[in-house]
């Protein structure tokens, strides 16, 4: 063998061992998250804050999401039935759905918590204002009977507004939908550890290993992590930051897809619990990669 051609294999040799195994999923590490504001109410039926709402997507899951074509589509339903050209709507939970409190999510909880986010939602207002009889068929199914057609219902139930449609227990969703609820259980991808939530500088979530996620098409993501006011030594610190657009830099960029952040005037985003490509962080206010959720 030439030394040529050995220093040529020994170099490859190298230049494997050294090279990323994209395809090799890492064990599960924290995500150190930055929002633009604080986190200051829990409960996303009593606040149209963008925070609240983006925790809010974490803890809780929602009947229906918004697809990329602004569209509803079934998220903790299975599916429904329309009958009685548009005045009956038969809705169906899929199986297996559970609260962080690990009790089953049943149809009794969903219709309290529609009564309570309908107060908050001027869609789901409309649809309660034509609904003559929501009742509870059986733990997994609720109805709505209409006083005229509501062809929007799962719009309505969708929420792609600021406050969050979400769905929690019946002991909580009694609560007055001007009051917040003493106590986040929802039944998304991630539990609220209020334990260690510290308002003003931390917030904590961990990954629900009961949550039951839809099979569906997985959408991209795109942020920037950029703001004058951070050194150079945090940066490597932070796993995601969330910034409006205005502070500048163009270092520090996480790319996930051609799923692009609207601009203000756009409409608002998706709603789905989705996976997307992050960078690993190192701290201790975290939350699990939702790669490692689904």
């Amino acid at each position: 063998m030439r030394r040529r051609d050995l220093l040529k294999g020994a170099s490859a040799s190298l230049a494997a061992l050294a090279a990323p195994r994209i395809g090799r999923a890492e064990k599960a590490h924290k995500l150190v998250f930055v929002p633009p504001v604080d986190l200051t109410v829990l409960d996303p039926v009593v606040t149209a804050i963008r925070s609240t709402r983006n925790h809010a997507y974490l803890v809780f899951d929602t009947l229906y999401g918004i697809d990329t074509s602004w569209m509803a589509q079934p998220q903790m339903v299975a599916g429904h039935q329309v009958d009685e050209d548009g005045l009956i709507w038969t809705l169906t939970l899929r199986d297996g759905l559970r609260f962080h409190d690990k009790e089953p999510v049943l149809a009794r909880d969903v219709v309290a918590s529609i009564r309570r986010f309908a107060a908050r939602i001027s869609f789901a207002n409309a649809l309660m204002a034509a609904t003559d009889e929501l009742s509870v068929p059986d733990d997994r199914t609720l109805r709505f009977r209409l006083k005229r057609p509501f062809p929007h219902l799962p719009e309505a139930l969708a929420g792609p507004g600021s406050n969050v449609p979400a769905i929690m227990p019946e002991r909580l969703a009694a609560t007055s939908p001007f009051t917040p609820v003493a106590e986040i259980v929802g039944s998304g991808p991630y539990r609220f550890l209020a334990d260690e939530h510290v308002s003003g500088a931390r917030a904590v979530y961990e990954r629900f290993a009961l949550y039951q996620p839809r099979h569906a098409r997985t959408l991209g993501l795109h942020f920037r992590a950029q703001d004058r006011a951070f050194r150079p030594d945090r940066v490597a610190d932070i796993g995601w930051f969330f910034s409006n657009g205005r502070t500048a830099p163009r270092r520090n960029r996480l790319v996930g897809g051609p799923f692009q952040r609207p601009g203000r005037s756009a409409r608002p985003r998706p709603r789905y619990h989705c996976r997307f490509p992050i960078r690993n962080g190192r701290g201790h206010t975290a939350l699990q990669p939702f790669a490692s959720a689904l």
